[in-house]
């Protein structure tokens, strides 16, 4: 059987030079945003180096609890991928060691004991949140190579050292840019070649134990007992490939020929509900569009030789495939290229001067309504539409998609500054949504301030020439009498 070829360059960064370890017993994957074992460029170059060197494989996957935000809703919908991957790698003789920190600073030193004896360690390049520091940090720490690789999106987050200002000049540069990588995908299930076979070294084993079967089964007694956030509570729906996958079938089947006309109507599930099992790496986007192209019967070779920068027709499939594709590569890789290149990417400074000139402007504006973080987090406020999507994002961990664009405006309109507006902004949605923590979530939230977008007139108080949404005129274009129904403060959980 052929052997697993080895990552594209344009993926892989090396985060120190180290030299690979010829007494090394093993090459580590170390998992920690690409959470799945197919579709993985990072799990393909563990692979690859395992194979070339005749060197077992071993996965270690761990969740910490000193994250800001952790929580039970995200360790366990973590901790549903963390299953399959078990019994997977079970069935097929392949070391996994998954890990749930049972207090703060347990798992301190476990990647630095298995680098001791790994022949090469290979991580996930993730942008944002704290892992970029981690990583880095721990590239300076073992003497063995630190392979970084990206495995987030259609285009490599590093191909490119420019930043782009407006979803359009990005969209123009992917349409000139990307065909390249369209002929690189990562190989579907790395695993099913052949991979030696060892145990978890036995005194890593029993310095930070595996996860016990009653965390790996979700049970509620065992993730009472971690040290983190027990008030937010599992999503609405489950996190792992099953239900990744379920995800994507239901999306194609049902809601994806309704996707370009009713994915903005908060009452018609037309939305593809995808983000969350693209944050925590359940899924991949690059499978996400090789099964979008299989539907649609397409090939790179069909598209245009020019770059239009259109929203429409370049990819010259159906209209409502084009519009799930913007979304998919244009408005979430926009997102990546930001944040993997700016490390203020989270800071109102990073805003676009005009933006910043313009709400510095209107600083000292009245504000009608004002209302604190506590106020707005139990759906306090006098506007019953924002506080039905607010109840829906703590209550279920998601949020309508339109609906989270006035959610954010609305929140800049009731803050003393808009600095405190995004912070504001970032706590709730980081706390409660399972896409949260995320370059994509941060794209939204920054959006509200002018991020990737222009100035508007009016010139509006507060706003500025910051575009202006209002719940009367949303209600006014969109129906919302049974979303309100739906999330009004009685129908609770």
């Amino acid at each position: 059987m052929a052997l697993v070829p080895e990552a594209p360059s344009s993926r892989v960064r090396q985060l120190n030079s180290c030299p690979l370890k010829k007494s090394g017993r093993y090459v580590l994957y170390w998992m920690i945003s690409a959470r799945r074992l197919q579709w993985n460029f990072g799990l393909q170059q563990a692979v690859h180096r395992a194979q070339t060197l005749n060197l077992p494989l071993v996965i270690l996957e761990p969740i910490g609890c000193r994250a800001k935000w952790s929580s039970v809703r995200f360790h366990h919908f973590v901790i549903e991928g963390m299953a399959e991957h078990h019994a997977l790698c079970q069935e097929r003789g392949i070391a996994y060691h998954p890990y749930v920190e049972p207090e703060p600073g347990h798992g301190v030193g476990l990647v630095e004991a298995y680098a001791q004896k790994a022949a090469a360690v290979i991580t996930d390049d993730f942008p944002c949140y704290f892992l970029p520091r981690m990583v880095q940090t721990l590239g300076q720490r073992i003497d063995v190579p630190l392979e970084c690789v990206d495995s987030n999106g259609i285009f490599p987050m590093r191909a490119t050292d420019q930043v782009f200002t407006t979803a359009h000049a990005f969209r123009r540069f992917l349409q000139k840019n990307i065909k390249p990588y369209l002929s690189e995908f990562p190989v579907a299930d790395s695993l099913a070649g052949p991979i030696l076979s060892m145990e978890i070294p036995g005194q890593i084993a029993r310095k930070w134990s595996p996860a016990t079967p009653g965390l790996l089964n979700r049970d509620a007694s065992a993730l009472a007992q971690l040290p983190i956030d027990q008030t937010v509570q599992p999503a609405a729906f489950r996190g792992g490939l099953k239900a990744a996958q379920e995800a994507v079938a239901r999306f194609f089947k049902s809601r994806l020929p309704r996707y370009a006309d009713d994915r903005n109507n908060p009452e018609q599930e037309a939305a593809s509900g995808l983000s969350p099992y693209l944050h925590f790496g359940h899924v991949s986007a690059h499978e996400v569009f090789s099964r979008l192209a299989a539907k649609e019967s397409w090939k790179p070779e069909h598209l245009p030789e020019k770059a239009s920068g259109s929203r429409e027709g370049w990819w010259q499939m159906s209209p409502a495939a084009e519009a799930f594709l913007d979304e998919l590569i244009t408005w979430r890789e926009v997102g990546y290229n930001f944040t993997s290149h700016r490390e203020d990417y989270d800071q109102y400074e990073s805003l676009p001067a005009w933006a910043r000139q313009s709400l510095e402007k209107h600083a000292g504006d009245h504000r009608p309504s004002l209302y604190d973080l506590h106020q707005l987090e139990i759906a306090q406020t006098h506007d019953e539409l924002w506080n039905a999507a607010q109840r829906q994002l703590v209550r279920e961990g998601r949020m309508h998609n339109y609906l989270r664009m006035l959610w954010g405006k609305k929140v800049l309109e009731w803050s003393l500054t808009p600095q405190q507006a995004v912070e504001t902004l970032i706590h709730l949605n980081n706390k409660y949504a399972v896409d949260g923590r995320n370059p994509n979530s941060y794209s939204g939230i920054f959006w509200v301030f002018g991020r990737y977008d222009r100035a508007w007139g009016p010139e509006r108080p507060i706003f500025g020439t910051i575009r202006y949404m209002s719940s009367d005129n949303t209600a006014r274009k969109l129906p919302v009498k049974d979303y309100l129904k739906r999330y009004a403060a009685s129908s609770g959980k």
